[in-house]
């Protein structure tokens, strides 16, 4: 699953919504929906994110997280390290073999650690 679509299952079930009549409201099928939710769909348009958007009448924050999960939340990233250091090549190697045996507390642990370095770096 990806962090969009636990997101919006998470408002599906708080809104007590099936995925077949939040499908019907957005004029898609339920099978594509359950695609976009458990990541065997590619990161959503941003039309249909809005569409999201405005189907649960999230509004400011809220609204602005769905977008943001929606960035993150491409299951099949591809990373070129064409022209990079040997060290990017190296790490990615890694994260590529190593990421489905990590733990959760080891996944934020990483991603804690990248946000950090990378606010460092100023990027």
């Amino acid at each position: 699953m990806t962090p969009f679509g636990a997101k919006v299952r998470e408002l599906r079930e708080k809104q007590k919504i099936t995925l077949k009549e939040m499908a019907e409201a957005l004029s898609v099928s339920s099978a594509y929906l359950s695609a976009l939710e458990h990541g065997k769909r590619g990161t959503p348009t941003w039309y249909m994110v809005q569409r999201i958007i405005t189907y649960f009448n999230v509004i400011w924050d809220e609204a602005e997280e769905l977008q943001r999960l929606a960035e993150l939340s491409n299951p099949k990233i591809t990373i070129d390290t064409g022209g990079l250091t040997p060290r990017a090549t190296e790490l990615t190697n890694m994260l590529a073999t190593k990421i489905n045996g990590l733990s959760e507390e080891s996944l934020e642990h990483l991603i804690h650690q990248l946000r950090v370095v990378s606010s460092r770096d100023n990027i």
